[in-house]
């Protein structure tokens, strides 16, 4: 792993966020592989209920200010960052107001998802790419976290396929337990083919649950890791047939050895 580029993308993170196995499994991957000589550069949403104060965010001026088109609507980009305290790692935080500012992750007061996740699903991973781009650094690896986060294989895979940034990049997905009830809104798929993406890279999210979210996103990765003990069994089944190179659960406290191996002999071998 030594000197590899990892960019690890994820709908939570801690410290940012209160500990869960997605939070604390994505960034324990980031932790295992800086311990190891890797360079991580970790993305995740500003979502309105992280402390900037606290966790000292600051807006990062040339790397905000560009504008994404979402569904034909252009929606400015503000990139603010952040370091893990004690670890040396640098946090990115895709922010917008009309999409990250209020106080709550995916659901309001009533326990209903917000109806335009699906818009903060797209400009989350646009919004991530156009940052690395500006960055001008190019991953060896993309470790996806958290169904949120999703969508940036096929964006990699499709929107982006001709940048030769990310012409080696290798696309891990890890695929939890994160699930959601119902559907995000039922016009995503749509939203998506706006960006010129064709209606048969995007067939499973015409009925966008989060089961057919996250089989779009194994259909447009190069391997897969089952991030939680019991996943849905449409989707553990589909995981189990796709082909791909496929690490079975390890907790935690287990993983580094499992997920090391994973990395060097599935992924970048």
């Amino acid at each position: 792993m030594k000197d590899k580029r990892v960019l690890i993308v994820s709908s939570e993170v801690v410290p940012y966020l209160p500990e869960n196995e997605l939070s604390t499994s994505s960034f324990e991957t980031a932790r295992m592989i800086h311990g190891k000589g890797g360079q991580t550069r970790i993305f995740m949403p500003r979502y309105g209920l992280i402390n900037e104060r606290r966790h000292q965010l600051h807006e990062v001026i040339r790397l905000s200010g560009m504008n994404l088109v979402i569904n034909d609507m252009d929606m400015p980009l503000i990139l603010k960052v952040a370091s893990i305290p004690k670890e040396r790692m640098q946090v990115y935080f895709i922010d917008n107001d009309e999409y990250f500012k209020r106080k709550a992750l995916f659901t309001d007061e009533d326990n209903k998802l917000f109806t335009d996740n699906d818009e903060r699903a797209i400009f989350f991973a646009k919004g991530v790419v156009e940052t690395v781009k500006k960055l001008n650094w190019s991953p060896d690896v993309i470790h996806v976290h958290g169904w949120m986060a999703s969508l940036l294989p096929l964006y990699i895979k499709e929107y982006y396929k001709n940048d030769p940034l990310f012409a080696t990049s290798k696309i891990i997905t890890s695929v939890y337990n994160d699930s959601y009830e119902g559907n995000l809104d039922l016009d995503f798929h749509n939203k998506i083919m706006f960006d010129n993406i064709s209606e048969d890279k995007i067939h499973p999210i015409a009925t966008p649950n989060h089961t057919n979210i996250l089989i779009n996103a194994v259909n447009n990765s190069d391997a897969v890791i089952k991030a939680s003990e019991k996943l849905p069994t449409e989707l553990s089944e589909f995981i189990d047939a796709s082909g791909k190179p496929v690490l079975d659960y390890f907790p935690v406290e287990e993983f580094e050895s499992a997920y090391t191996e994973f990395y060097t002999t599935k992924v970048l071998s």
